[in-house]
């Protein structure tokens, strides 16, 4: 029944295509005149200046530029744009942007108006539009949906707090992970971002302001969660806090067999160990020529480290070498006890003889260290470049058929530019309730192919590259799922979404029946998009 409704509703859009494109203005553009009368009409941007800014993503990949860009100075001043544009016999897309650190395109509005979620923190002077509750048996914090997580960290801290789970970079905004899913090398334990909150502020495609949780109004609160921007916008999020440790004890042990690393990473997020050892487990993949032609020391390794790495993998004449990166947490009156945990957790494990890493440091500069590898890349003008990423999430009883496939197999000779991620999670600490979709195996891996490219013909070469990852997949029956979706078609996000698809459809046609959010994720055919082609 939603699914016909849907499609009634997308046939009335082609109908009347023509009548809606004769009511477009020329003032902004393509956008409709009266928006220009509204109250918001002063924080409405259309100079070129602001719409180019607009126009693309850290993937740099995609283009589209916006006819204008809302700096909003409150959250109804969202809700005022999504209600006219929902409301217009022209509606047009909007997309919300918070750092712009998706890679495909998928935060750009092509004709439409993008809101810079950003202007909230900036006419709240930066800071969060919120507090932190640290009384009671769960703490949590209030933050705007256009908060950086580094943001919510300091504020956190001041109260001894912080979040259950951080993504290995700070500085992505609430909003942004949360329509995700958020994941870091707390996961395994906590589960994605969210799940550890307990509270939402949202705006609906119709322009409605709706506070929702698991008890009260919980159908817009589970879609709104991994639900890639397509049901609302993110304005507040209450995030569940837990106390901060001051120091970390940062540890990688290197692996030769690809059977070793995944076993002892399967042991690390088990319950049998993770009350007991690390508070943090994630998992590097190494080619290599990385090892002999790459950086001769990094923000972690030595010189003499990378000397000895690249001799383990000459040694055994390794393609790839593994790592497990661990993280135990503690305070300064527990040095004698973490070393003792340490020590025992690690015998414990199989990795190679000899080949422990380790380092003590503050709790902030751990959860905050890729902000210094984003200097060192900004200083080499390797920052802002393309980053054709690739994000899977694999079975663990296809892990094994994966890695001989794409590390040993398409990429045995290559040596492109990133970083590749490789650690399992605990599908029980997910929410099914939630639009986020993840293999059916008990745990399942996060590969995160993070490439730069740094030419033209590395762009098409590690597009290349990219798409025999997924054919290789699909043709050996790996039931892949991919994170930070991206999908050239209906078809695409129909497997991609299985049999929560026809829910999908059911809620993009209660919450956002125009189809105006978020059409750079490409998963529905716009209204301004089925005029068009009514009229072509």
């Amino acid at each position: 029944m939603a699914r016909t409704c849907f499609v009634g509703l997308f046939f009335l859009c082609l109908v009347a295509g023509e009548l809606l494109r004769s009511s477009m203005a020329s003032a902004g553009g393509g956008l409709p005149h009266d928006l220009f009368s509204l109250g918001i009409a002063s924080r409405i941007c259309t100079d070129r200046n602001s719409t180019a800014r607009a126009s693309t993503d850290f993937g740099h990949m995609f283009e589209a530029t916006p006819e204008a860009v809302l700096l909003p100075a409150t959250p109804a001043d969202i809700a005022d744009l999504i209600r006219f544009s929902a409301s217009s016999p022209a509606p047009f897309p909007v997309a919300a942007l918070g750092k712009g650190h998706s890679g495909r395109g998928q935060t750009l509005a092509p004709g439409g108006v993008v809101v810079d979620m950003r202007a909230l923190g900036r006419r709240c002077g930066g800071a969060a539009r919120g507090n932190v509750s640290a009384a009671g048996a769960q703490p949590y914090i209030d933050a705007g949906g256009e908060q950086l997580w580094a943001d919510v960290l300091r504020a956190a801290l001041e109260h001894g707090l912080a979040p259950r789970v951080c993504t290995d970079y700070l500085h992505l905004t609430v909003g942004g992970t949360l329509s995700n899913a958020g994941i870091g090398g707390q996961a395994f334990r906590h589960g994605p971002q969210i799940t550890n909150v307990q509270e939402l502020d949202v705006i609906t495609g119709t322009g409605e302001m709706v506070t929702c949780s698991r008890a009260n109004n919980s159908e817009l609160f589970f879609a709104v969660l991994g639900g890639l921007g397509q049901f609302g916008v993110i304005t507040r999020a209450r995030i569940w806090l837990e106390p901060a440790p001051k120091r970390v004890r940062w540890v990688r042990l290197a692996y030769s067999s690809v059977a070793t690393f995944t076993m002892d990473q399967e042991l690390l997020i088990s319950d049998r160990a993770s009350e007991s050892g690390f508070d943090y487990v994630e998992g590097q993949v190494v080619f290599k020529r990385t090892l002999f032609e790459g950086p001769k020391s990094t923000q972690f390794f030595s010189s003499a480290d990378v000397t000895k790495l690249a001799g383990l993998a000459s040694q055994y004449g390794l393609s790839t070498v593994y790592f497990i990166e661990g993280g135990m947490y503690y305070n300064e009156d527990a040095t004698t006890l973490v070393d003792q945990k340490m020590e025992a957790l690690l015998r414990q494990l199989s990795f190679e003889p000899g080949f422990v890493f380790a380092k003590d440091v503050a709790y902030v500069q751990f959860l905050d260290r890729v902000c210094e590898e984003e200097r060192v890349l900004r200083s080499a003008g390797v920052w802002d470049v393309p980053h054709p990423w690739l994000n899977l999430f694999i079975p663990r009883s296809r892990i094994l058929d994966f890695d001989a496939g794409v590390f040993k197999g398409i990429f045995r000779d290559a040596n492109p530019a990133g970083l590749i991620l490789m650690y399992p999670m605990n599908k029980d600490r997910w929410d099914d309730r939630m639009t986020t979709v993840t293999p059916n195996d008990d745990v399942f891996y996060n590969v995160a192919l993070l490439w730069s490219a740094l030419s033209v013909n590395d762009v098409e070469q590690l597009h290349r590259d990219n798409k025999a990852v997924i054919a290789f997949c699909e043709k050996t029956g790996i039931e892949y799922k991919q994170y930070l979706p991206h999908h050239a078609s209906q078809d695409g996000w129909l497997q991609h979404f299985g049999v929560k698809w026809s829910k999908i459809i059911e809620l993009k046609a209660k919450y956002d029946p125009q189809t105006i959010l978020s059409p750079g994720q490409r998963m529905f055919p716009s209204f301004a998009d089925a005029a068009t082609r009514a009229v072509a």
